[in-house]
């Protein structure tokens, strides 16, 4: 397909020189032509530029950069997004491996809907598969309700083809959290997303990546945080979605100030009612029984830590 509007791929590197070629053969060969492929390097120590330099020789639609200074994640994936042109913007991971058809399909797909993502194979750090996919560990949504972000979600970074008019209400970023989670929860406060149910990327897993979804082995150092840091950290998520100018309705404020109560009180009866009454949207991603979830609601009434919710964040 050449035809179509233009479809910018945003590319974030960092030592990424292991795994970079085979994900950007995966770009090249996409069956939707009309892309551009914009890469910002964050100052790798490794050969993850000379990687990309090679391939902006060979492929006139790399446009490539290297920051000065390291910026970090969040701020170079806000660099990225911004030297993009395209009309639609897919956000891409430097050690995935992309099907052929993932761009088509998504520009197919998209519709009215401010963005589109897909489902995802699992395969291990050296490549090999894990039998499973991301639909295998929650339910992916589509809709308009921002509510079901406020606890879980169900939508990685690499999985994203968004229409550019939500960057300028989703940027800046929340350095702090994850710019998938809060792009989606921006998003269904603008108008709805989707997903395709195929499983478009092969995700690679880390074992000591803090964004390995499957948490099959983790670091000692993601383990170090006190619950009352994690309680906290969820109070400043719920407190951005709150502030948030444009929401549709009034339920992330009502979580927050219910969330916020609940810090200072051994007992909170208005969070597990706000629990009880929403629970068909707050825990809609997560794969939990009737009973597993009336049992969290109730134990919110009677001291509990959120220890169940914070261990699957």
């Amino acid at each position: 397909m050449s035809s179509g509007p233009l479809v910018s791929i945003a590319l974030c590197t960092y030592n990424g020189a292991a795994y970079l070629a085979q994900q950007l053969d995966t770009l090249v060969a996409q069956t939707y032509k009309n892309i551009e492929i914009v890469a910002v390097d964050d100052c790798s120590a490794d050969d993850t530029y000379t990687i990309l330099q090679d391939y902006a020789a060979r492929y006139p639609q790399f446009k490539i950069y290297q920051n000065e200074a390291n910026l970090g994640f969040t701020k170079n994936f806000e660099r990225a997004a911004t030297l993009c042109t395209g009309e639609l913007i897919a956000l891409c991971d430097q050690d995935d491996v992309w099907l052929s058809e993932k761009i088509e399909l998504q520009v197919n797909a998209i519709k009215d809907n401010v963005f589109i993502y897909h489902d995802s194979e699992f395969i291990h750090e050296d490549g090999t598969p894990m039998n499973k996919k991301v639909s295998d560990v929650m339910n992916l949504y589509r809709g308009g309700q921002p509510e079901v972000f406020l606890f879980f979600n169900c939508v990685s970074g690499h999985t994203i083809l968004m229409k550019r008019e939500l960057l300028a209400e989703a940027l800046p970023l929340k350095e702090t959290y994850f710019h998938d989670w809060w792009l989606a929860y921006v998003a269904t406060n603008m108008g709805t997303i989707d997903f395709i149910p195929q499983c478009l990327v092969k995700y690679r897993q880390h074992d000591n990546s803090d964004t390995n979804m499957l948490r099959v082995k983790r670091d000692k150092e993601v383990h170090k945080h006190s619950s009352l840091q994690k309680l906290e950290r969820i109070q400043t998520w719920l407190g951005y979605c709150a502030a948030y100018p444009k929401n549709k309705n009034g339920i992330a404020r009502l979580f927050y100030e219910a969330f916020t109560n609940r810090m200072g009180s051994y007992v909170s009866f208005s969070l597990s009612r706000l629990l009880l009454k929403y629970q068909r949207t707050v825990f809609f991603i997560r794969k939990k029984s009737k009973l597993n979830r009336a049992n969290y609601i109730y134990s919110q009434v009677w001291g509990g830590k959120m220890k169940k919710l914070l261990s699957e964040r």
